[in-house]
Parts: C-alpha cells; structure tokens; sequence
C-alpha cells in the first residue's frame, strides 16, 4: 500500500451503444496513462468477452474484472476463465471477485445467496488453486471438486485475484484470502476503518497487509456544467442506496449516516425519485464521491487518492453519464 495512490478507469456498462465504444474508452484511457481498466459484469453484456476484445485492442493498459459475481460461474470455470485473459492480454490481468446481492443472485441468476462469506472465501481459494495448473482437490461447504486440472498451461504470471467487500467482515475477508480489497461507496473515514478490517484478515494469515492491493471505486464527474455532474452523482448515489438492496444501505448507515440511508430508500421504494436525490445533500455527495467543475473535481479527487492505504483510485462514472460526459470526466482526471 502506498501514500499516493495510481489512477484506474471502471468502465461503464450503462448505456454503451456498443462493445466498440467500450473499446474506445479503453483506448482513450492507455492514451492518458491510466493503469488500468475495470469492468463490471451486472446485466447486458458479459465481462469475459468485452475484457477479450479490449485485450486485442490495447497494448499495455491492464484489464481486470470489477466485480464479476461468484454465483454465476463455478469456481473452476472462474479460475479458466482467468487463466485465459492473462494469456489473451499477454500477462495484464487482474480477476476480481464478488458475491452481488440477493436481488441480482436470487432474482436473475436462480440461485440461493446463501452464506456469501464462505462462498467467496471458497471461490478465491479454488480459483488460485486452478491456476497453479496443479490437480484441485478441494473439500469445502459449498464446492467438492475432484480431479480438476487446467489441460493448458498455466500463466506465468497467475493473475491476482481480487475481493470485493463493503463490512468489516467481508473485508476481512479479503486481507486474509484475496490478493487485493475492492472498496467502493465509501467515506474517506469510512475506508480507513475499512482498512482496519483488512488489516485485521492479513493478521489472521500472518501476511504483510502491504501486500494486498486496495483498489477504490470512485463516481466521479468532471464536466464544464458543475451542477449538472452534482445531479447526475447524486441521481447515482440515490439509485444504490434506495433502489439496489440492502448492502449499501447497511454501509451508509454504518460510517455514520444511517438516517440519511433510510430516508433515501424510503423516499425511492415509493417512487420519489426527487425526494430521495435531494436527501443525498451536498456534504454526503462531497463525502463519498467527486462531482463539480473540472478544477474542482480534480481537488476532490486528490483528497481520495492521498488516503494512505489506498493503492489506486478508479475512476468510475454516474449511471446516466453520456459518451461526451464520459470522455470529459476521464481526460480531466487522467494521471
């Protein structure tokens, strides 16, 4: 962990007109000296693919996943797939990992959350074990595998691989297992006691907690129209709080703001949409994200970034951003 953390870019899948303009943004990102591009895998189109594509179409920028859910592919399939980007993209990959939600795992995916702890923790361990190219043998509570073993060679290097985590737990969690933490939606004295969790998991593995990567997701927007990059920030903001499950409610209420948390989901679970944005006042936007003119989005940022603990900040983007706007917030914030 460093005192001045590099700058990533988590590429939007919201509203992308193509595979193409992801690509695109890709590009744009290596022209401007990000380290790395992030991609989500929510709904629409797969991770897996779009990475591959980005991979034939940059030559030195990293690639990593963030997040794609453990419920939706086994674990051996997961530690393939990882296998394969970091020979597609000759040794840039980085696979990070994450449970998702009740809403996303049970709603669209079938399957029971269950205990999402255990079942990351499992998932992190099978996924390094594949990519040893050793026989995987494992016995756990969620996965019994026999017999498993890549026919490929193994990649030199493996890829590191990544746990998201937003309570003390789950990041713990990934001090203790996971090569790096994911944190996102957080205050800044919010990730420090964060951090003190993830601490806490290197111990419990007697690790050097330098050597887990802290990776921090950050909405972030950067346009000539200051108040229109606030509303589109807190439009976000009140999306996940209200709109997306329990997870980021609990996170809100837990670095202190938990009244603000109810009063947000419950003005959007009665379709207030207004109401729940303008409960996101300018102290939590502030708090939690960067949103403003770009000189000013550029201070804000700074304040994130100069976090120690956090290794690298990536530049992530409101829900509703436009291609233009995406491309203003990225040449505005590059390193």
């Amino acid at each position: 962990m460093s005192d001045a953390a590099d700058r990533d870019v988590f590429l939007p899948v919201g509203a992308q007109p193509s595979i193409d303009a992801l690509c695109e943004q890709a590009e744009r990102a290596e022209e401007l000296g990000y380290d790395r591009v992030w991609l989500p895998e929510t709904w629409g189109r797969d991770a897996v693919t779009v990475l591959t594509s980005i991979a034939h179409r940059t030559d030195e920028i990293g690639i990593g996943t963030s997040i794609v859910p453990i419920y939706s592919r086994s674990p051996a399939l997961l530690g393939q797939t990882a296998a394969t980007l970091q020979e597609v993209s000759d040794g840039r990959f980085r696979l990070g990992l994450g449970p998702s939600g009740p809403i996303v795992v049970e709603n669209w995916h079938g399957v029971d959350y269950g205990n999402p702890l255990r079942r990351t923790r499992e998932t992190v361990e099978i996924v390094k074990e594949v990519l040893t190219g050793e026989e995987v043998d494992y016995d756990g509570d969620y996965f019994d595998l026999s017999g498993f073993r890549l026919r490929c060679e193994p990649p030199e290097p493996a890829p590191a691989v990544d746990a998201a985590g937003m309570g003390p737990k789950s990041v713990e969690l990934a001090g203790r297992f996971a090569d790096g933490w994911h944190a996102l939606m957080l205050t800044r004295e919010g990730i420090r006691e964060r951090l003190d969790d993830l601490q806490r998991g290197a111990a419990l593995a007697d690790r050097d907690p330098d050597d887990v990567r802290v990776t921090l997701s950050l909405t972030c927007a950067a346009l000539d129209d200051g108040e229109r990059a606030r509303e589109s920030v807190r439009q976000h903001l009140a999306f996940y709080v209200g709109g997306m499950g329990t997870f980021y409610r609990d996170s809100l209420a837990r670095i202190g703001h938990e009244d603000t948390a109810e009063t947000i989901y419950e003005h959007w679970q009665t379709g207030d949409r207004e109401a729940a944005m303008a409960a996101v006042d300018d102290e939590l936007l502030d708090a939690i994200a960067v949103a403003g003119t770009p000189e000013e989005a550029r201070e804000r940022f700074g304040r994130f970034a100069a976090i120690d603990g956090v290794d690298r900040v990536s530049v992530s983007f409101p829900r509703d951003a436009t291609l233009d706007e995406i491309e203003a917030t990225t040449a505005a914030l590059a390193p």
